[in-house]
């Protein structure tokens, strides 16, 4: 090589220009996506095919969508037929508490009943047989039967003279007062009759006065029955008054519990004229 020979510099090559999707994205620039195009084919087997799947899926988002209302309704359907069970099961469960508790008190009640009845029966029976009470023979020898359970006090004899007093009573004779209930009294009185008889019928007559009035037979002796508030108290009851000899008998009971006993008595009622 001759030493005076200038050396050739080579020649820059040019550059090509960087296509603009492939050039790096500076610091802090977004980088932005390829959009993709769909690809529709050509072929009409494969648009077909592609139809058909399309088709598919729609029935097959309809399907699911028809399962899940008929499932939602199957549920509500379900739900109501609970709740219209439990519902109805409650009503006959408080029907049938209801009637339950009728049939118990209407047991109970005839129960009740039953030995009310009884016990009435027992009471009625152990009246009997009856016991006869005789008054003093002086004054006409008053008798007549009454229950047995019912106790006897005799407060006046009349063994001197004056009025007999005799008061009766189941078991035992209440003390003696206005206000106190007796099943019988019995008065004879050393009084004439027309007298006694006259203090009652003034009373009849009174506005304030209740009392009644009716003519009976005793033993064929006529008498009164006055019935109503007995005059000085507030009882409600039954006098029979009638005549023996000179004497006056007012036979009273203190209470409408004791009539039917007290009608039965006077049937049996009996003394000397």
């Amino acid at each position: 090589m001759d030493n005076n020979q200038v050396p050739q510099m080579p020649q820059a090559q040019p550059v090509s220009p960087v296509p603009a999707a492939t050039q790096t994205p500076q610091a802090g620039q977004a980088t932005a996506m390829p959009q993709v195009q769909p690809t529709i084919s050509s072929d009409p087997n494969v648009r077909q095919a592609e139809a058909r799947a399309m088709l598919l899926e729609k029935k097959s988002k309809t399907t699911s969508i028809i399962m899940i209302i008929i499932i939602v309704i199957l549920f509500l359907t379900t739900a109501t037929f609970v709740g219209l069970f439990i519902w109805i099961n409650n009503q006959y469960t408080e029907v049938s508490t209801d009637v339950e508790n009728k049939i118990a008190v209407a047991v109970a009640d005839a129960k009740y009943e039953q030995e009310a009845k009884d016990l009435a029966q027992f009471a009625e029976e152990e009246k009997y047989p009856l016991r006869t009470f005789a008054g003093p023979v002086d004054y006409g020898e008053l008798s007549f039967e009454y229950p047995k359970t019912w106790s006897v006090y005799v407060a006046a004899d009349a063994s001197r003279g004056g009025d007999f007093e005799a008061y009766f009573n189941p078991l035992i004779v209440e003390a003696v007062s206005g206000s106190t209930v007796n099943a019988l009294r019995v008065f004879i009185l050393d009084n004439a009759y027309d007298n006694v008889v006259g203090q009652y019928k003034d009373i009849v007559g009174d506005e304030d006065s209740n009392l009644s009035v009716e003519s009976i037979t005793v033993n064929g002796s006529a008498g009164l029955r006055f019935t109503g508030t007995i005059p000085g108290t507030d009882l409600n009851g039954v006098i029979v008054i009638f005549k023996i000899r000179d004497k006056t008998v007012i036979m009273q009971t203190d209470a409408r519990l004791f009539i039917s006993d007290f009608d039965a008595l006077l049937a049996t009622v009996h003394f000397n004229e």
